[in-house]
């Protein structure tokens, strides 16, 4: 029998196993799926892969059937004449109400598709090109816009941010980074000059201590949380921090249940009682970092003591988790959402940045700084210049030396200034200053904050091009839809949450006449008079590694079946697991002082409760893709939001009872799971869910580094509903406020 050392495919019975990857999360699980000879996908099965050992989660091992789903676009569609003004076109329902529940929750093509004509794609990227080229000929290049997508591979993340800056002439290009781990990028490129993981995830093997704060790996990241336990079962002391009890609590030596916000108090105080006993690493301070005592004073008044009211935990809690990471030998630091996306996210990332080099924890096995990242390329799409303050490798926009050789690189002329991120792309459209926009594999309708206004916007535009799977809540908004290509059937690398590079193969064809997203891009880029020409998948990742020094080393024969670690400093290393043993970046390392700060949006007596939004198992994201799986919505076929019994009781909510949550900005409704891993004032709302979308609640305040937004607290109201209303327009289903 073959083996995979011997073919990239192996045959077993009438099925064909190919290598690949599993398109959800950043661990990056190494699979195979099992295919038949019409490409109709039968099973995935984990491979022995770096980061998983032959595990997948429960998306990894059943959510591949959203590429064979029949809502899949086989053709490109133009909107009709009469369906303008552009706006929303399909209804929320919900089992319960008097309309029919839609299948999944997904939207109705019967609704959507009257709006549209079939075209061929000759037609449909003339009239991209032609609306794209329109809004740049009469108001200029930066009126228009990109999203790219975090779920595409890094050659097409290449490949979307140069057809941005090249043939749109803007630097406004960015992805769901910055609904993510964007404060956490800013801030650990200041504090040590690089913005990737220093440690991978099974490095925590080696490691006494390690830190889970602000998430919740066994739904986020379940096969990381799968190590996280094995760690844990040899003797690794777990420390949890969170608002939300998470998955990993029992698991852990002690978990520390926040109040919303209190992050820098908290961890604050941790680093004051380490610099009072005197458990810090004085010699790593003092070899390794500057701004020791700037830290020190700001963080005196910081004591277990007198953040005990405002963290919700007792001093002698804090005492003790800063005692035993102090004393610790080695030390990891995890992080997820529940630190970065805040208006504070930024000081919430320096606290940890600080509190790792204040106990010389970075550079050695078993230490260092992990922000867990999310989606499965979210990290090479960062990597690969998809935001709009670098190029790719993380070269500076606003540099001049750097803009010239990219000049030089694209042989173009480039724009100077750093360009527009996520949300102020959608303020901007408000404001009539962005007329123009192309989305790739993005869903901002639904994922982006306070909804009513990301409609406004889309609305308001003269031109979107969406380029997707499927029609998408976003795709309902647009003049031209090209229809694209399903994770498992191209060709390209995925750099994972340990910085791991590898290549995912098809294992079947797109449906109809949908192609393959760089061929797209390449065509438009011709269409609108730019040479592009790349003979496959590895001639542009050649180009980007050119363009991103850090990928050196790195081509597609290298990488082979298994894929290597960037830096790779040497063509034959399998590359860096462990970095800055030596030396940062920037050189020393910096601590930056945070101070507490507020939430723009918080209870009063009208919205007495605390909103926090995240993910689940079962689903991701918007669930375009896990709620067109039959395993996975039967799964979670609805949203609950999370109660306290303690706030059921007084308000009359029982578990499964249908509520009325409301904030200052929208309404929805949704049925109650009463649960105690939420704190009493607070609430938990899935994010998946379109007729309980809780981005019609959400706050837009950005974090002023990051640019992130507060997707962690907003301020509600929660009452018992009966009986449910009926199904309604997405443009009115908030019952807007204000």
């Amino acid at each position: 029998m073959k083996t995979f050392a011997d073919s990239a495919n192996a045959t077993f019975g009438d099925l064909t196993e190919t290598p690949t990857l599993c398109p959800y999360c950043g661990v990056g699980c190494a699979l195979n799926y099992g295919t038949d000879s019409d490409g109709v996908i039968h099973y995935a099965k984990g491979r022995d892969g770096a980061s998983n050992a032959g595990r997948l989660c429960v998306k990894g091992r059943y959510g591949f059937d959203y590429a064979a789903h029949p809502q899949r676009l086989t053709r490109p569609l133009i909107r009709r004449d009469e369906a303008y003004p552009r706006g929303p076109l399909s209804t929320f329902s919900r089992e319960g109400s008097s309309g029919p529940r839609k299948p999944g929750g997904i939207v109705d093509y019967a609704e959507v598709l009257p709006h549209f004509r079939e075209a061929t794609w000759e037609e449909a990227l003339e009239r991209a090109a032609s609306g794209l080229a329109g809004v740049r000929d009469a108001h200029g290049p930066h009126a228009l816009a990109g999203f790219g997508s975090a779920k595409g591979s890094n050659e097409e993340a290449y490949l979307f941010q140069k057809f941005i800056r090249t043939v749109l002439g803007t630097n406004n290009v960015d992805h769901c980074t910055r609904l993510c781990h964007a404060s956490s990028v800013y801030a650990l490129i200041e504090g040590i000059g690089s913005g990737a993981v220093t440690n991978v995830v099974r490095d925590i093997e080696n490691a006494e201590v390690a830190v889970i704060a602000g998430c919740n790996p066994t739904a986020n990241h379940p096969v990381a949380a799968s190590f996280m336990k094995q760690a844990a079962a040899a003797g690794t002391g777990l420390l949890a921090v969170n608002v939300r009890r998470p998955g990993i609590a029992p698991y852990c030596e002690q978990y520390c249940q926040i109040k919303p916000g209190s992050d820098v108090a908290f961890y604050n105080a941790v680093m004051q009682v380490i610099i009072a006993e005197g458990l810090h690493d004085r010699d790593f301070i003092n070899n390794r970092t500057d701004g020791f005592e700037a830290l020190a004073t700001a963080v005196e008044a910081y004591t277990p003591e007198a953040v005990e009211v405002m963290t919700g935990v007792d001093a002698a809690q804090i005492i003790a988790f800063a005692r035993r990471l102090g004393e610790a030998k080695s030390a990891m630091f995890f992080w997820g959402m529940g630190i970065s996306q805040h208006v504070f996210g930024t000081d919430n990332a320096r606290c940890l940045i600080a509190l790792a080099l204040l106990t010389g924890n970075i550079g050695r096995p078993g230490t260092g700084l992990h922000p867990l990242r999310g989606q499965n390329n979210v990290q090479g799409a960062s990597d690969a210049g998809l935001v709009p303050m670098y190029y790719p490798g993380y070269q500076a926009v606003s540099d001049p030396e750097v803009r010239q050789r990219f000049e030089a690189l694209w042989e173009v002329s480039l724009p100077s200034q750093p360009g527009l991120t996520t949300a102020e792309i959608t303020h901007a459209a408000l404001d009539g200053e962005i007329r123009g926009l192309y989305c790739m594999g993005e869903n901002p309708f639904l994922s982006d904050p306070d909804m009513n206004q990301v409609r406004k916007a889309l609305a308001s535009l003269d031109c979107l091009v969406v380029q997707d799977l499927f029609i998408t809540e976003t795709a309902e908004f647009a003049d031209v839809i090209l229809p694209a290509s399903a994770f498992m059937e191209k060709r390209g690398t995925f750099t994972n949450t340990d910085r791991r590079v590898q290549i995912g193969r098809p294992v079947r064809q797109p449906p109809g006449e949908a192609r393959q997203d760089w061929h797209i891009l390449r065509d438009l880029a011709q269409r609108m008079g730019h040479d592009w020409h790349y003979p496959d998948e590895s001639a542009v990742f050649d180009e980007f590694v050119q363009a991103a020094p850090l990928y050196a080393n790195l081509n597609y024969e290298r990488l082979g079946e298994h894929g290597r670690w960037y830096p790779c400093p040497e063509p034959d290393s399998q590359g860096e697991r462990v970095l800055f043993g030596d030396e940062f970046p920037i050189g020393r390392g910096r601590f930056v002082p945070a101070e507490l700060g507020h939430a723009p949006d918080l209870p009063d007596e009208d919205y007495p409760l605390v909103l926090n939004t995240g993910r689940q198992l079962e689903h991701w994201h918007t669930g375009v893709m896990t709620r067109r799986s039959k395993a996975l919505d039967a799964l979670a076929p609805d949203a609950r939001v999370e109660v306290h019994p303690n706030d059921a009781q007084r308000l009359g909510v029982s578990e499964g009872s249908w509520t009325a949550l409301r904030s200052r900005r929208g309404e929805l409704e949704v049925q109650a799971h009463i649960t105690r891993d939420v704190a009493p004032g607070t609430l938990f709302l899935p994010m998946h869910f379109r007729e309980a979308a809780a981005n019609l609640l959400t706050t837009p305040e950005l974090d002023p580094f990051g640019k992130i937004p507060q997707f962690k607290i907003c301020a509600v109201a929660l009452a018992p509903l009966s009986p449910p209303s009926t199904p309604q327009q997405p443009a009115a289903v908030s019952h807007a406020v204000g």
